[in-house]
């Protein structure tokens, strides 16, 4: 009876600890540029043999990011980067513009229509996250959670696998080339491929072909996001 006893008092004990345990957060959020810095500092420290990210350059165009914390945040992946023996970065294709130079740069890269939201991981141990998906200077969620991380790192080797080498990739045009645009206004219309190229003059053919050169041109590969990304560039 007493071993039944201390057997059920040594359980309700173990489910008192696992309570609080699962109701912790699975990271710790980061704010102001100061700690930021520090954070991402810390990162690039403890990079021993794995550095995984989604990127996105073109991001921080045009934004209000002073320029010591920009130049701060590129170092301290440089020297995560230099520091890992294995570095995969995916980027979207429309930043390709902004990687162009950073082909023969530490690791590899790869190209994809888009990233889910940009993302660092440190030999699968932590992973930072910006609070806003997009921006590391908007503050960050450190998660150690080995779960949250692991699932992390699964999203990257499914986009890693689907992506294309950097290395064989071409920048696409910074305006919309001329012929191009009756196509992106046949797109934006809703109009089917066939009342498309009747209206425009085209051959079935030759309208597919256009359409593809339009996606090229717009760094994708989905007719759906074409239109955001014309807005986007201000191609409308």
């Amino acid at each position: 009876m007493a071993e039944t006893a201390g057997s059920v008092m040594l359980a309700r004990s173990a489910m008192n600890r696992a309570v609080p345990e699962a109701q912790r957060p699975p990271g710790r959020p980061v704010r102001g540029m100061r700690r930021i810095s520090a954070a991402l500092a810390g990162l690039a420290a403890s990079t021993r043999h794995e550095l995984l990210t989604f990127d996105d350059p073109a991001a921080s165009a045009g934004r209000a990011i002073p320029e010591p914390f920009l130049e701060l945040a590129g170092a301290c992946m440089r020297a995560a980067a230099e520091r890992a023996p294995e570095v995969r970065r995916i980027v979207p294709r429309h930043a390709l513009p902004h990687v162009a130079g950073a082909v023969g740069g530490p690791g590899r890269a790869r190209l994809t229509d888009s990233i889910p939201f940009k993302m660092i991981v440190v030999d699968r141990t932590v992973a930072a996250v910006p609070l806003d998906l997009e921006l590391l200077y908007n503050g960050l969620l450190l998660i150690r959670d080995p779960v949250v991380v692991q699932a992390l790192v699964r999203a990257h080797h499914l986009s890693w696998d689907a992506g294309e080498d950097l290395a064989g990739a071409t920048a696409p045009p910074r305006e919309l080339p001329p012929q191009l645009r009756p196509v992106l206004e046949a797109l934006l219309a809703g109009l089917t491929d066939e009342t498309a190229a009747a209206r425009l003059g085209m051959s079935g053919r030759t309208y597919s072909r256009r359409v593809g050169e339009l996606l090229h041109a717009l760094g994708t590969t989905s007719r759906f996001r074409a239109g955001a990304e014309a807005a986007r560039r201000g191609w409308l």
